[in-house]
């Protein structure tokens, strides 16, 4: 199992905007790839700028293959609607996981 962790810094003028696109359009539109199995949305509670807010979204894959076949086919796409969108807005960085086992 693959984890595919997304880390957004998100300004807080456009907060209320941002996740509820994120949990009606964006977050659906990744899942509907058929790559992903499940997606967790945090918020860090820890707030440091008073002017943004963070977030993180993990999303789990079967696999490094099905993974690549996401970021050729559907990546490049959805992350350039998220960035027309919320241009200047934001910070994401991106890093990935091998889940070794489950407790």
């Amino acid at each position: 199992m693959i984890i595919y962790s997304v880390r957004v810094s998100i300004q807080n003028e456009v907060l209320e905007d941002w996740k509820q696109w994120m949990k009606e359009v964006h977050i659906p539109d990744v899942m509907n790839t058929g790559i992903f199995s499940a997606c967790q949305m945090s918020r860090l509670l820890e707030e440091n700028d008073l002017d943004s807010t963070i977030f993180n979204m993990q999303y789990h894959c079967e696999s490094m293959d099905a993974f690549n076949r996401y970021q050729e086919s559907f990546a490049p796409q959805l992350q350039k609607d998220h960035t027309e969108r919320y241009q200047g807005k934001y910070e994401a960085s991106r890093s990935f996981y091998h889940l070794e086992s489950n407790f």
